[in-house]
């Protein structure tokens, strides 16, 4: 099996505790804040400053570009949005309001020096050719950064083909729940664990196991594993404990 510290990375979406405890515990953390709402600057160099240099951090882009104003998430931000300009934000449309809103969302990342960004859909994001042609003019226009990978969650009904196609031409990670779906790239390992059934869940002994085999029949040189439940901070240790322990 691959090393555990040096391929395969163990985390939370965001600090579940104070960040000097977790900081003690992981070397990776995927900031959650930056899809609601874009944070001042100097809560991002507060985060970086206060974390080790090893320390490496994944954000979520601001939910300006991915989500319709529609969206129930939209009640966490602290912009307010004309009703004649509502269309313009959200489902990748080539807007100003959109690019503008990647600006943001890159620099928050330019600060933590993020490694990678993940463009998380809703289930109303579907495989129109309108939303397909929207991504298409969004990631190729945004200007990409060396050290940053980008990654897409589509949690609508999308054929894998689809998938694979946009992922490799735009130069995306498949991000998946492993629970609910298999990534059909196989470069870089993404899984963010949203737990079985909802966010309440707690990952059993089974189901740790259950991904530590999966990750043994199926490697790849990267592996990113983010929980993202109740207990993720609970769940996220027993699972660093038992890939090293093996």
């Amino acid at each position: 099996m691959q090393s555990y510290s040096d391929q395969i990375k163990i985390g939370c979406c965001g600090f579940p505790v104070r960040k000097e405890e977790y900081f003690k515990h992981f070397t990776i953390i995927e900031i959650q804040q930056t899809f609601y709402q874009i944070p001042e600057e100097r809560f991002a160099v507060n985060w970086r400053s206060l974390a080790p240099a090893n320390f490496e951090f994944t954000m979520k882009a601001w939910q300006l570009i991915t989500h319709l104003p529609s969206s129930p998430t939209y009640r966490r931000t602290r912009i307010s949005i004309p009703k004649n300009h509502q269309n313009n934000y959200g489902n990748f449309k080539p807007t100003d309001e959109v690019f503008l809103a990647y600006q943001q969302t890159e620099k928050i990342a330019e600060i933590l020096q993020a490694t990678l960004i993940i463009f998380q859909c809703p289930a109303s994001f579907k495989p129109t050719p309108e939303n397909i042609n929207n991504m298409k003019q969004f990631f190729s226009t945004i200007e990409r950064k060396q050290q940053v990978r980008f990654g897409w969650e589509p949690r609508g009904n999308w054929d894998d083909k689809i998938i694979k196609s946009l992922c490799e031409e735009l130069g995306l990670i498949h991000i998946v729940d492993p629970f609910k779906n298999t990534s059909v790239t196989r470069d870089f390992r993404y899984w963010r664990l949203h737990g079985i059934g909802g966010y309440g869940y707690q990952y059993t002994g089974q189901d740790l196991h259950y991904l530590k085999q999966r990750i043994e029949e199926e490697p790849i040189p990267s592996s990113y594993i983010m929980f993202n439940n109740v207990f993720m901070f609970q769940d996220a240790l027993r699972f660093k404990t038992m890939l090293e322990n093996q």
